[in-house]
């Protein structure tokens, strides 16, 4: 007996060692699957808040689709996009102010400032549905067009005829710019998705060519499968001329946990449209993520990752634009967590071809968030003659509720 009682209350130290060491790891396993389990459901708690109201005559940008906006050393930078004119007679498909000015905020989104003008010489030409994207102490734009369209900029019979982009151009402080090249190797695109990812930037997928679904343009559209990457904006190498995902603009390119991940797209502004999701470690071997994730098929919607999750919201849809968010931990499955962004009452509150920025949280008591920028909310409801001037100059954030 006394041995056995000797064996119960004094253990071997390794042995007591490893049974420490099981109940930390255990009790991590758990507390990690508990924030993976929590982590969908603390996304239905956040609030969206108007930062900036929506005003065509607030003295600020004006409302504005297929925008940038770059996060530099706690600056916003807002830059590029356009904005539809008002009705002429004949009307006009597409006709549109194209911008190249560019806005700053020191006070995430609440009030800005113009640094510079559309047309100022010595740097980029207006261009919408562009790329911009934050690198070292650097912000860069890449590709874009600048939509043209009707009898004053098109020949006779041509209802769009756009030029397409495949300069870059980069600036420290979004007033002097300068031009790295005139001519990437990747051919001129709109549409098309950049992230910086291992030091280098990466330019995948996009289109040139406008849609003979809003206007007749001189010839078809053309839709990319390839991927670029360059250190520097100035030189660039081809990683793969056919990605196995298929040809598409509009999608959504993300950095998570040493992966690059492509989400959703078009290949046609009728369609088809995508809801698969792709993932790389090097730009070159793609795995298939999910075929078709829980989310309906859309262009124009954006993606972000926040508190390790990729959420996913907005968009275009036929008959009616997309009203829900949607989060996932790894991209295969997605909850949704929201049937109302931007406080939406209807699908007619949802937008597209807006542009967000994250804030992760955590510095100086931050709160995690996630930032909207303009948009469109356009139907194509042709029986309401004015639909089409239906885009946005807000400011929402996403977050979660204050305390």
């Amino acid at each position: 007996m006394r041995t056995t009682k000797s064996i119960q209350l004094r253990p071997k130290r390794t042995s007591l060692i490893a049974l420490v060491a099981t109940l930390l790891i255990a009790g991590s396993v758990a507390a990690e699957s508990r924030r993976g389990a929590q982590g969908a459901v603390e996304f239905e708690s956040w609030d969206w808040v108007e930062i900036k109201p929506s005003d065509r005559f607030d003295g600020s940008w004006a409302p504005r689709a297929g925008l940038q906006v770059v996060n530099l050393r706690n600056r916003l930078y807002l830059m590029g996009g356009r904005t539809p004119k008002p009705p002429s007679f004949p009307p006009v498909p597409g006709d549109s102010f194209i911008w190249g000015d560019v806005w700053t905020s020191r006070d995430l989104g609440r009030t800005w400032t113009k640094i510079l003008d559309t047309d100022t010489p010595g740097h980029w030409p207006a261009r919408a549905y562009f790329e911009a994207v934050r690198k070292g102490s650097q912000m860069f734009v890449l590709g874009g067009q600048n939509f043209k369209a009707g009898p004053t900029d098109c020949p006779p019979g041509v209802g769009l005829c756009s030029d397409f982009f495949n300069d870059v151009w980069a600036s420290r402080n979004g007033i002097a710019w300068h031009q790295l090249t005139p001519a990437a190797d990747w051919e001129p695109r709109a549409g098309l998705s950049s992230v910086v990812f291992k030091g280098e930037i990466y330019v995948l997928g996009g289109s040139v060519g406008d849609d003979s679904a809003i206007g007749d343009p001189p010839a078809p559209r053309t839709y990319f499968d390839d991927v670029w990457k360059s250190r520097d904006g100035v030189n660039w190498e081809q990683v793969i001329d056919h990605a196995p995902w298929a040809p598409r603009a509009g999608g959504v390119a993300v950095v998570k946990n040493g992966r690059i991940f492509l989400l959703g797209g078009e290949a046609g502004f009728l369609g088809p449209y995508f809801n698969d999701v792709w993932s790389t470690r090097d730009g070159y071997n793609w795995d298939l993520v999910t075929p078709s994730a829980e989310w309906s098929p859309r262009p124009g919607h954006k993606c972000t990752v926040v508190l390790n999750h990729i959420v996913c919201f907005g968009g275009f849809g036929l008959p009616e634009n997309p009203q829900d968010v949607w989060a996932s931990k790894r991209g295969r499955t997605w909850t949704r967590v929201s049937e109302s962004p931007w406080n939406s009452s209807s699908s007619d509150d949802i937008k597209y071809d807006f542009d967000i920025l994250t804030i992760q949280g955590g510095k100086r008591g931050q709160r995690p968030a996630i930032f909207t920028f303009g948009g469109d909310r356009e139907t194509f409801d042709f029986s309401d003659p004015t639909n089409y001037l239906r885009v946005d100059n807000d400011v929402w954030r996403y977050s979660p509720p204050s305390r």
